[in-house]
């Protein structure tokens, strides 16, 4: 059985998050993407755990569904299944720096959770402040806490390259998974790749051999559930075998990622954002990492990172890894063709229509052929558009220094030339 999962969203109670998020409406969310496994995200705040513990029952082991009840009038997004994955924030001094850091963890249990929750409140540590809580306590020693708590705890870094918050970071990250985990190295199964990143650019570097390679959405706001996401073929999911195909690298289960084309990620170049000026690693190296314009240092973006660690050509190794699909989220597509803001009437209008009459969003992109749906949109270009993302036919203008790139399907002479033949008609 075919299972996507999307395991890093946010709660309303996440700073910089939308208020609309709650279980139902990410679960009614996940049904019409076509994700089924998602994370729950947030459960060390005290309001989103207590959420947590009113509105979902158990429902395989490890895996929990809301309440029947709770989704009277939304039926079908009982088949939603979610996992307890929360982020935490760590900033801390190791190796004579300041870093900062951010893990996500995987529970078991509730119980786990709440044990968890009991420790940290033990710590004098603040859960209430943000469902991302900003902890100081190194990375190796929050594992060995958690370790002791539940063995079957399971942290992976989070969005492993972005520059301010990661492991790997520009801004304050490490050069080994070794240097920030030590002797909790061992149980560091995989990492999340993050939005700016794919895995033919971390294929790159041998020292992540011993890894999975993971992508989630990282969602703030429901529209941004599945703009990463992990495909698994399990007969009987529960959290235990998602930890052990992660644990082995099992690729007969673990089929694929889908990702973000790494550079319309918003830290894929080097750049400076007040300038809006961005440079590649062999620019920004000929520069001396300073802008031209206002002569601050740039910030190091993904790309630059990871050159700066790797250490061969990822075509020798890419036929033993996990494979991946890039996509464009289908709103984008849509806003492409009409020539608009994803977020405009007629997007949501014709996404709507798509997904209520063909399919879930992730098989439009992927699975469903694309004569299908040329025969069932309303704008003919968007079955066209589609074919040229699963060809990766098309351009961008790459992320920096915080800002999103912008994806082309179309060029203008082709937008131009459209127009003058629908005057014609």
């Amino acid at each position: 059985m075919r299972l996507i999962t999307d395991w890093h969203v946010h709660s309303k109670y996440s700073r910089a998050c939308s208020r609309d998020l709650s279980l139902l409406t990410i679960a009614d969310t996940c049904r019409r993407k076509g994700i089924d496994v998602v994370a729950t995200g947030d459960w060390t705040h005290p309001a989103w755990f207590e959420h947590l513990q009113e509105n979902l029952v158990e429902s395989e082991p490890g895996i929990f569904q809301l309440k029947p009840e709770r989704t009277i009038g939304f039926e079908t997004s009982n088949r939603t299944r979610f996992m307890l994955v929360t982020e935490i924030s760590q900033i801390y001094k190791r190796g004579g720096k300041t870093r900062r850091i951010h893990n996500l963890v995987f529970s078991p249990s509730l119980e786990a959770c709440a044990s968890v929750n009991a420790e940290l409140d033990r710590r004098g540590l603040n859960r209430k402040s943000d469902g991302r809580p900003i902890f100081g306590l190194d990375s190796e020693e929050l594992y060995k806490i958690l370790k002791e708590i539940d063995e079957r705890i399971i942290v992976v870094p989070a969005h492993a390259w972005t520059p301010w918050y990661s492991v790997f970071g520009s801004k304050s990250g490490f050069d080994s998974l070794e240097e920030c985990y030590g002797e909790m190295t061992k149980y560091i199964y995989a990492i999340e790749t993050g939005l700016s990143s794919d895995p033919n650019m971390n294929w790159q570097w041998s020292g992540l051999d011993s890894v999975a390679l993971i992508s989630n959405s990282d969602a703030h706001s429901t529209d941004k559930l599945g703009r990463e996401a992990n495909v698994f073929d399990l007969v009987e999911p529960s959290y235990d075998e998602f930890m052990r195909v992660l644990k082995e690298r099992d690729r007969a289960k673990f089929l694929f990622t889908i990702e973000f084309f790494p550079e319309e990620g918003k830290y894929h170049l080097d750049g400076c954002a007040d300038c809006a000026f961005s440079s590649a690693p062999a620019q920004t190296r000929r520069i001396g990492g300073r802008c031209p314009t206002c002569k601050k240092p740039l910030t190091l973006g993904v790309e630059y990172r990871v050159e700066q660690l790797a250490d061969r050509d990822a075509a020798s190794v890419a036929s033993r890894k996990i494979p991946y699909k890039s996509i464009v989220p289908l709103k984008e597509v849509i806003a492409d063709v009409l020539g608009v803001g994803p977020s405009s009437k007629k997007v949501v209008d014709e996404y709507l229509r798509l997904t209520d009459r063909v399919a879930n969003e992730f098989a439009l992109l992927l699975d469903i052929p694309i004569e299908q749906i040329a025969n069932e949109t309303t704008y003919p270009d968007v079955a066209e558009a589609i074919s040229r993302v699963r060809k990766g036919c098309l351009r961008i203008q790459p992320g920096y220094d915080g800002i999103f790139g912008k994806v082309h399907i179309f060029s203008d002479a082709e937008r131009s030339r459209k127009s003058k033949q629908a005057t014609l008609v």
